[in-house]
């Protein structure tokens, strides 16, 4: 036995050792000196097709393209391992301040903050229930009041808590349809419907002290629209990181009341047994959500929408030699509200339909994505009753805008019926 003690003792002895030795020459001053590897295109790879956005920020499409400088945030927050919850809380009260709310929460998207939102109603009054819902929803209420115009495709991001909808229509069946179960109203900011304002919405919900959610996910810009929605009284709000901030697709924001915050975070990951376990937000796209937001909040509106629009002139200057083409500039009310390209003809002269122009540049090289409106008439709120082509110019980059420009001229001049040039 004392041998065998013996020889374990001049093996750990050995392997401390060897361990250091290894150590010293792996040493940050010996890897830093190594010439970075070639960055790899995994598109090309994968044989993923790469494209010119002509749309917007579309999930589908993944929506925007980070800055340099978030780019540069979250490659170096890739080096380093961090504890967590430190940086969690690090990053909710910097961008409480910046943005001039209660608290702040870095999400996994706007449809993650939906639902932690949601159950941080649910939980702020009972800490014991994030655990059950929702499987277990006894003694827990679920009524969640909205317009019936502001149904829309991300209700299963609230229905995952164990709510229910109670629809409205009017401010006088808003006021009759709170009952002991309801937990939080909700309002969709971008609804192009809705018979009831922002602030009625807030007022009788505060009336009945309780809380009020606006789904604002593709709401910025204007910029003030980060903290107008808190200030104005709304409870919670958020907003998606991957739109017009620029952020990672995978982040977004949830913005309000400090005590609703806290318990979002308390249904969020890392934390297990909680519905926002599998909403996960890795290390760096937390510090990207984070310099997405210092890159928005420096830049000028005016030079922003004046760089929009000339994009637009630039396209709309290229196709005047196309028979009957009309350019308009068109910025939504609300949702994605900068200029968009919006181009109208005869197509009794231009024989081609607006959905299959998408069609052709799509298939072409490159591959250009026009704004999903394209074709489709009432379309959000870019279309009127034509058969429209919509070119979303905001997140073209350098030089594309011509590359755009050139691709219309060639498939729109084609479809000319020469016996009328």
């Amino acid at each position: 036995m004392r041998n065998a003690s013996q020889t374990r003792r001049r093996f750990f002895g050995n392997s401390g050792a060897l361990l250091t030795s290894s150590a010293l020459s792996a040493s940050p001053s010996s890897a830093a000196s190594q010439t970075p590897p070639a960055p790899i295109d995994y598109y090309d790879k994968l044989g993923v097709t790469k494209i010119i956005n002509a749309a917007g920020t579309y999930t589908f499409l993944t929506a925007s393209i980070m800055p340099p400088q978030v780019q540069a945030a979250v490659a170096e927050a890739a080096k380093h391992p961090v504890r967590l919850e430190a940086l969690q809380k690090a990053a909710n009260q910097y961008l409480a301040t910046k943005l001039k709310c209660e608290g702040a929460l870095v999400t996994a998207g706007a449809a993650s903050a939906l639902t932690l939102g949601t159950a941080a109603c649910m939980t702020v009054a009972n800490p014991t229930a994030i655990r059950r819902k929702p499987a277990d929803m006894a003694g827990m209420k679920n009524e969640v009041i909205v317009q019936k115009a502001h149904r829309y495709d991300y209700d299963h991001a609230l229905l995952n808590c164990g709510i229910r909808f109670v629809e409205v229509e009017t401010i006088a069946e808003y006021e009759s349809a709170f009952t002991s179960q309801t937990v939080m109203t909700h309002f969709f900011n971008a609804a192009e419907e809705g018979r009831i304002s922002r602030e009625d919405w807030i007022r009788v919900a505060h009336q009945h002290n309780v809380p009020c959610f606006n789904d604002a996910a593709a709401d910025v810009p204007p910029i003030s629209n980060l903290w107008a929605y808190t200030q104005m009284g709304f409870d919670l709000v958020t907003f998606s990181g991957g739109k017009g901030m620029r952020g990672p697709q995978n982040a977004g924001l949830l913005l309000g009341r400090k005590d609703l915050i806290n318990a979002a975070i308390a249904n969020n990951a890392p934390i297990s047994e909680s519905i926002g376990r599998g909403m996960k937000v890795a290390k760096e796209q937390i510090v990207g959500m984070v310099a997405a937001v210092d890159w928005f909040t420096e830049q000028s509106e005016e030079t922003m929408q004046a760089e929009f629009r000339s994009r637009a002139n630039k396209i709309s200057a290229h196709l005047k030699s196309i028979p009957t083409l009309q350019a308009t500039i068109v910025v939504p009310e609300i949702a994605n509200h900068v200029p968009h390209l919006v181009l109208d003809y005869d197509h009794s002269r231009v024989k081609i339909s607006a959905a299959e122009v998408a069609e052709q540049l799509r298939r072409g090289k490159p591959s250009i994505e026009l704004n999903p409106a394209t074709g489709k008439k009432g379309a959000q709120g870019l279309t009127g009753d034509k058969d429209s082509i919509v070119v979303g110019v905001w997140m073209l980059q350098p030089g594309e805008d011509m590359i755009v420009a050139r691709s219309l001229h060639d498939v729109l001049s084609k479809a000319c019926d020469p016996r009328r040039a």
